[in-house]
C-alpha cells in the first residue's frame, strides 16, 4: 500500500529542523520502501505491507524520536484516502495571488465532521468542508485578514492539524499515484 506521512511543524521557522535525506533514510532503516520526500515540510511517500496503521504511526513517531530527538507527531494516509480528499477540493481553488486554499489534514483521533463545530467560519468570507481526514478551506487573499481561518492558528484545533496548500496536496497525491502504478 503506498502511504504519505505528513510530519507536523518541521523545518518552519528554523524549528525542528531535519534534513530530508536523513529522513527518507529513516524510513528505509524502519522498513518503508519506495521512499520519496517532497519539499522540506515533512512530507514522505512511501511503500508499506505490515500491520495496522496504529503501528506504522508508532514505528515512525519512535524513529523521529530516536535519530533526531524530536517528538514530531505523523499524520499517514492511504493513497484512497488522499484521492477522497484531492477528489473533494474544487477545481477552481488554488494557492496563488488571488486565492488561498488549504488542506488541514486531521490527527485521526478527531477526525470527525463535529470538529467544525470548532472553527470560526465567516459565510461571506470563507469556504469551509469537512471531508473524512481533513478540513478543506479556500478564501479570496483580499480576504485573507477578516477570514475565520487565522482564527485556528493557536487553539487547541492547531495542535491537531497539519496544513498544506491545495497545490502542494495536489502534487502528493500525483507523486502517489505514479508509485501505485
Amino acid at each position: 500500500m503506498v502511504y504519505i506521512a505528513l510530519l507536523r511543524g518541521i523545518n518552519v521557522g528554523g524549528k525542528n529542523k531535519i534534513d530530508m535525506k536523513l529522513l527518507k533514510q529513516m524510513f528505509e532503516q524502519v522498513g518503508m520502501n519506495d521512499v520519496v520526500t517532497y519539499i522540506n515540510t515533512g512530507n514522505i511517500i512511501f511503500s508499506y505491507k505490515g500491520p495496522s496503521k496504529t503501528e506504522l504511526l508508532r514505528i515512525l513517531e519512535e524513529a523521529i524520536h530516536y535519530d533526531f530527538g524530536l517528538h514530531i507527531k505523523v499524520v499517514v494516509r492511504s493513497v484512497d484516502d488522499v484521492r477522497g480528499i484531492i477528489n473533494a477540493i474544487p477545481d477552481t481553488w488554488k494557492n496563488d495571488k488571488d486565492m488561498k486554499s488549504d488542506v488541514m489534514f486531521l490527527w485521526d483521533e478527531i477526525d470527525d465532521e463535529s470538529v467544525l463545530m470548532n472553527l470560526v467560519i465567516k459565510p461571506n468570507i470563507d469556504t469551509v468542508k469537512y471531508v473524512p481526514g481533513a478540513i478543506l478551506w479556500s478564501v479570496d487573499k483580499k480576504n485573507v485578514t477578516k477570514s475565520g481561518m487565522s482564527k485556528i492558528i493557536g487553539s487547541k484545533l492547531y495542535k491537531q492539524v497539519t496544513v498544506r496548500n491545495v497545490n502542494t496536496a495536489r502534487k502528493i497525491y500525483e507523486l502517489m499515484q505514479a508509485q501505485n502504478s
